[in-house]
């Protein structure tokens, strides 16, 4: 065997080893984080007995705390993470822009107005206040809010028959800030009670999560992601360019189109139940490319892990920081992705 292929295979062993190593380093941290969740709040409870409960062997209050409260918002904080970091890696690639996320895009925005504007005029109630059916009907809703904006960016954004990435993000932008400034006025209509609690929602939250909110998004979610982690071989060619794609005998614009509307319905799910949360999208799958290179087939599962330890890690604290008061969790999220997006920002110049 000469030299040069010997050298390969070894980079090809070292490269393969870094990616197992990280996936390992990911699934323990979250499983720490996880157990960290469970056993944080204002009723402490140590690791043996959450796992206790978790094996059915809890007292009535444990069950209470951990399987009615605190189990259904860990496993809504996984959901809403690998769903924002998934629709955050199509749209990364396919804008050709490492910085592009749901919540720049303007699509959050439009599933969470979508949803405001709904519970308003229809209820005036909100989480676990909320009857099952409207709890049911809100990913329908926000899917349709943020399939309207979305389809009006992108045909706004479309560019000769082709969509120009620079005009997709300047016009998710401004259609972001029109949307956001629509939100604050049915915000300044609402009772101060209201006010509050839309306030927190469109801010990121996870706080009121319940079993119905999994059942309504958690298999759509999970379908979908798969259906991501399918087109893994697609996206690698959409990062090396339109024309070496097109040589390589794939629709670009096709394809474009498919995955554009795969990362509005992951968002609009997401957005659904936790409302508007920035960065995560970014976050994840930036870090992923980082520790696994460019290959997608490990940027997606991996990038999910990583938006689900910080998006539970920033529930911990949005949680106790200033218990018994809490904070939404995407102001956590944000003061943790707007350093590491002024980063990255530096990074590409």
């Amino acid at each position: 065997m000469e030299f040069k292929e010997v050298n390969e295979l070894n980079k090809l062993r070292k490269n393969n080893r870094k990616i197992a190593i990280a996936f390992f380093l990911g699934i323990a941290i979250l499983l720490a984080a996880i157990i960290l969740s469970l056993m944080s709040g204002s009723y402490h409870m140590s690791a043996d007995r959450v796992i206790d409960t978790l094996l059915g062997n809890g007292s009535r209050a444990e069950n209470l705390v951990i399987v009615k409260i605190r189990l259904p918002r860990m496993l809504i904080a996984i959901i809403v993470a690998f769903a924002l970091s998934s629709a955050g890696t199509i749209l990364q690639t396919i804008s050709k822009n490492p910085l592009c996320e749901p919540g720049m895009m303007g699509i959050n925005s439009g599933a969470a107005l979508a949803v405001v504007a709904y519970i308003t005029l229809s209820t005036r109630a909100y989480y676990d206040t909320l009857s099952r059916n409207k709890i049911f009907l809100m990913p329908l809703v926000a899917i349709f809010g943020a399939c309207l904006v979305s389809t009006i960016i992108f045909l706004i954004a479309i560019k000769k028959g082709k969509i120009n990435p620079i005009r997709l993000i300047l016009v998710g932008m401004g259609v972001n800030a029109g949307i956001n400034a629509i939100i604050t006025y049915f915000e300044l209509n609402m009772g101060r009670g209201d006010f509050n609690e839309v306030l927190v929602w469109t801010s990121g939250s996870l706080w009121g999560t319940s079993w119905d909110y999994i059942k309504a998004v958690g298999p759509l979610v999970l379908l979908l992601t798969i259906i991501v982690f399918c087109q893994y071989r697609r996206l690698d060619l959409l990062k090396l360019g339109d024309e070496l794609a097109t040589g390589l005998g794939l629709n670009v614009a096709m394809e474009t189109t498919k995955l554009y509307i795969l990362a509005i319905l992951l968002s609009a799910l997401a957005t659904a139940v936790a409302g508007n949360i920035a960065f995560l999208g970014l976050i994840g799958p930036q870090f992923a490319r980082v520790l696994v290179g460019d290959r997608h087939k490990f940027i997606i599962p991996l990038g999910g892990i990583i938006s689900s330890i910080i998006l539970i890690v920033a529930d911990i604290v949005a949680r106790n920081l200033f218990s018994p008061i809490e904070i939404p969790v995407g102001i956590c999220v944000s003061m943790i992705g707007v350093p590491i997006f002024v980063y990255f920002l530096v990074k590409e110049r």
